[in-house]
């Protein structure tokens, strides 16, 4: 990310803050707040294309994330961990990352687009179902 110096942020400080301050602070509401959360992030860092991504979430120390599949109207990624850390899998809500992947797609079609989230917790990867309506322009 240009203009920003690329620090060693300790894991453990990342994830008090991920996984136990955020679900403790949002309860019930974590799920729809980090949805849009990562919506506004997407705002915020906007991509000039898809195959950016991969380089931000990276970055983001996100996680790896590898494109999968495409279709007309659906895109699929895989997030897997990254050698220095952990998804942290099971008690994660990964609804940042899916709010970040639906508005820098919707950006950059046009069109309505949302995306969905499934943990997969003995394989240790999540896969992100990207899918937008071709009668939404947006």
């Amino acid at each position: 990310m240009e203009g920003y110096k690329m620090k060693t942020i300790p894991t453990f400080g990342y994830e008090i803050i991920r996984d136990h301050l955020l679900p403790s602070i949002l309860g019930k509401h974590e799920e729809d707040v980090l949805y849009w959360a990562g919506k506004e992030i997407a705002r915020k860092f906007p991509l000039f294309s898809m195959d950016e991504l991969p380089s931000f979430f990276a970055e983001a120390g996100w996680g790896q994330l590898i494109p999968e599949k495409e279709t007309k109207d659906e895109l699929h990624y895989i997030l897997a961990a990254t050698e220095e850390g952990s998804l942290n899998i099971e008690q994660r809500c990964f609804r940042i990352e899916a709010g970040f992947l639906a508005e820098q797609k919707q950006k950059q079609l046009g069109y309505l687009t949302e995306c969905y989230e499934e943990k997969f917790e003995k394989k240790n990867y999540v896969k992100f179902t990207l899918k937008w309506d071709l009668k939404e322009k947006i």
